[in-house]
């Protein structure tokens, strides 16, 4: 691979350091909260940012560099500018109403020489960040190119902590974050959340189609670029001209909650292609999953087999009986004996175990009122999948199966990639060819109107506006991890969670394990939080499908507990950041979508806390009943999870609510409307 690179010859666009009186044009936001300016001095062509007339990113090169091509210098050409302002609706969401308020300025960047290739950097400014991205418009059609490096810096003009993992890793996505200074980062993925005093920003990417994903690294100890997962032979990006790259986004926040309240990052994607998504419905699920983890079934065949058509409609009658939509079956397909992850290759996507009816069992949900969720794991064996891909859906669609978990558990970086010549070749998870792939299955599961659940997935840039039956994905260490006790995640990180990872969009993280110690002593190979703070989850990670991933009679054992469970919807009319603190706390509000019920949770690290919250969130003159889902007393995650009180209070948009959270505790509360 570093051959490969070497032997390229770039033509660099990048940033080089000059005098104050370069040549820039500026591009305020809608409330002239943030000013970003663009320009080009000495050939190179810079961006820098300020909010509220002080400096946010200091000067931060841009361009990009191709295979074979020489250095040339860039200039400013013609600017346009533009405005805009709509509010448009989501299929589902976190938020119903959207509103979209930003000014744009495009400019064009041209070359010194005749063959160079001219190119417009476009910036869109709002008032909570900022997208910018290349637009080589003028190529020629049909003129491939390659993309050597992506040289987009960011240089974050005061000291700052970075809340990050590492890129690259084996796990892919599935790590625990850190905090540390940022010159202690090497390469970490985004989104990359960073933190100064006073301020907040965080670091991602927007509709990213056809396009390697972006990482970040440190090439100086305030400076962050941009570095695109390669392909095997060390190339970026392949490209046909015209193209655009993905949108480079930073949203800027004086607080955690500005940060994840914010709707841009939808904004910067293009609307609805699809048309009629009413197949991709919000809602919870129940499912054969969590007893593989523990190790009571397995996925394989043989006695403990989990995915038999006696144990899926135990399931089915469990979800009808409770008011759940949808059955998660994982399992049910040939392919899973042996060592699966090393040969996705023998997986069927239509062809079923023997002890498993997919016609019998779908009939069964259907006369009970319930959707099997389907379930297609790869193993990252992509040519596998993409040729069953087609009969794998339309036996889904004959049976009313409209949803569909998708997987693919493989080491980063062996993700096998088959060429004509027959040849094997290893691409990251996240490289261009997974992004093509991932697009390919979202456009032909749209086809027999299928809506998408994906684990071990590229990362989620937004584009559920565009192609809205890419629900919700995984893309992070969810609770399966808390099974697995190697060790499980701590209490800080569902803080953490939803100002890093759940700002690229929503998390299918199966919440709401009511067995917390699962017969396991040693707390940290236990789930690390009490009952109240599993309830909570529903609230404060965000997900238009939710599982209730314990087993059923451990719902049964705390049934008044999983009232609130039943209850909580997974689809939003908007929501509230109320308070948060990034690794110690945070309390989330969320409406009803369609209703006048309000719902919150909170969760805390391993430390207790008293919170007070105003409830200036409910609608003025209303009167209300709280019901309360929270720690007792004496509840702590290491000695006493599963103490809980619920109670009854009336309360309005006047009151205060005091919240004592238990160590690695929660609450978790409906407001209800009184007529």
């Amino acid at each position: 691979m570093k051959s490969a690179i070497g032997a390229m010859l770039a033509c660099m666009l990048g940033f080089q350091a000059g005098s104050a009186d370069a040549a820039t044009e500026c591009v305020a936001s809608p409330g002239e909260v943030l000013r970003v300016c663009v320009g080009a001095e000495d050939g190179r062509a810079f961006y820098e940012v300020s909010r509220r007339g002080q400096p946010v990113l200091k000067r931060s090169a841009l361009g990009l560099t191709f295979v074979g091509e020489k250095l040339v210098n860039v200039t400013l050409g013609e600017i346009r500018r533009s405005t805009h302002d709509e509010t448009w609706e989501q299929p589902w969401g976190e938020q119903r109403l959207i509103r979209d308020h930003h000014n744009e300025m495009r400019v064009a960047m041209r070359g010194d020489t005749p063959n160079s290739k001219s190119f417009d950097i476009v910036v869109r400014a709002f008032d909570e960040g900022f997208g910018l991205r290349y637009d080589y418009h003028g190529m020629p059609s049909n003129q491939e190119v390659a993309i050597s490096d992506e040289l987009t810096q960011f240089r974050p003009a005061a000291r700052t902590q970075a809340w990050w993992f590492e890129a690259y890793q084996k796990e892919r996505d599935e790590y625990l974050y850190r905090r540390t200074p940022l010159e202690q980062l090497t390469k970490a993925e985004t989104p990359l959340t960073l933190e100064s005093p006073g301020l907040f920003l965080s670091i991602h990417e927007a509709a990213l189609i056809d396009y390697a994903s972006m990482t970040l690294r440190l090439t100086a100890p305030d400076t962050l670029q941009a570095d695109l997962m390669p392909w095997s032979d060390g190339v970026k990006v392949r490209r046909t001209g015209p193209f655009q790259t993905p949108w480079r986004t930073v949203l800027i926040s004086e607080t955690p909650g500005g940060l994840a309240d914010s709707r841009m990052e939808l904004n910067l994607n293009e609307p609805n292609k699809l048309g009629d998504v009413s197949y991709a419905r919000p809602g919870k699920y129940v499912g054969i999953w969590w007893e593989m983890h523990l190790n009571r079934s397995t996925w394989g065949s043989g006695p403990k087999h989990g995915a038999t058509t006696a144990n899926a409609k135990r399931y089915i009658d469990f979800a009808a009986k409770h008011g759940f939509g949808g059955v998660l079956v994982e399992g049910w397909n040939t392919g899973w004996d042996g060592d699966w992850i090393a040969n996705g290759a023998g997986f069927s996507f239509t062809q079923a175990y023997p002890d498993f009816d997919l016609a019998g069992v779908t009939a069964y949900a259907r006369s009970k009122g319930v959707s099997l969720i389907g379930h297609n794991e790869t193993a990252g064996a992509l040519a596998n999948y993409e040729s069953q891909m087609v009969a794998g859906f339309e036996q889904y669609a004959k049976h009313g199966v409209h949803s569909v978990k998708t997987g693919y558990v493989k080491p980063n970086g062996t993700i096998q990639r088959l060429t004509p010549d027959g040849q094997s070749h290893n691409e990251w998870f996240a490289g261009q060819y997974l992004v093509r792939h991932h697009q390919l299955v979202a456009e032909t599961a749209a086809k027999y109107r299928i809506a998408i659940d994906a684990h071990e997935p590229v990362k989620d840039t937004g584009l559920r506006r565009t192609y809205p039956n890419l629900m919700t994905r995984e893309g992070a260490r969810g609770q399966e991890f808390n099974a697995w006790g190697n060790p499980t995640n701590p209490p800080e990180h569902v803080t953490i969670l939803p100002f890093t990872r759940l700002l690229a969009g929503p998390m299918d993280f199966t919440p709401g394990i009511f067995d917390i110690a699962a017969g396991k002593r040693e707390v940290q190979k236990r789930v690390q939080s009490t009952l109240a703070n599993q309830l909570a989850l529903y609230v404060v990670i965000y997900s238009p499908l939710h599982m209730a991933a314990d087993l059923p009679e451990n719902y049964e054992k705390h049934s008044e507990a999983f009232q609130f469970i039943k209850d909580v919807p997974t689809d939003w009319e908007r929501s509230r950041t109320l308070d948060a603190r990034i690794g110690d706390y945070v309390v989330v509000a969320r409406q009803q979508r369609g209703g006048e019920d309000w719902y919150l949770g909170a969760v805390t690290d391993e430390q207790p806390r008293s919170l007070s919250v105003a409830l200036d969130f409910l609608q003025p003159g209303r009167r209300y009943q709280a019901q309360i889902y929270r720690d007792e007393t004496d509840a702590d995650y290491r000695t006493n999870a599963l103490a809980q009180v619920i109670e009854r209070r009336t309360v309005s948009s006047t009151d205060r609510l005091a919240l004592a959270l238990g160590p690695g505790g929660g609450a978790a509360i409906r407001f209800k409307v009184l007529q």
